[in-house]
């Protein structure tokens, strides 16, 4: 079983209320072979939401309200669903700071990239669940 972040599947679940659908990633969910998952979404945030990224070791959003809590609840419920599925790969979406995988935004608000990983993402590296990103 992949886990898989739920708006690459095609579920309106981004910080805009949007999806970043990769048809590759539905057909797998469609097979049975991938599990959706919203981080942010398990840790409480809504959806719509004000986008987030790291600032220091904070999440905060743009609006400067500290998000921390709900993001590590959420990568706590997602690598628990990874875990009861068996999961030994993730494809994540690329720049967030749940599922970014090598590339996350600075903490600017600027669109400008630094090397990192977003919790999520860290989360199920550190527990041996290959991550990658699209």
């Amino acid at each position: 079983m992949i886990v898989v972040s739920g708006c690459l599947a095609g579920i309106k679940c981004k910080y805009n209320g949007t999806e970043s659908t990769d048809e590759t990633v539905v057909e797998l969910v469609k097979q049975g072979k991938a599990i959706p998952v919203c981080p942010e979404q398990l840790g409480g945030l809504p959806t719509p939401r004000p986008c987030c990224e790291f600032v220091g070791d904070r999440v905060l959003t743009t609006l400067g309200i500290d998000v921390s809590e709900q993001f590590l609840k959420g990568a706590e419920e997602g690598l628990r669903l990874a875990k009861l599925v068996g999961a030994k790969k993730a494809i994540l979406k690329s720049r967030s700071p749940s599922c970014g995988c090598g590339k996350i935004y600075d903490g600017t608000f600027s669109g400008r990239l630094i090397d990192g990983d977003g919790l999520f993402s860290a989360m199920l590296k550190e527990n041996g669940i290959t991550v990658e990103s699209v």
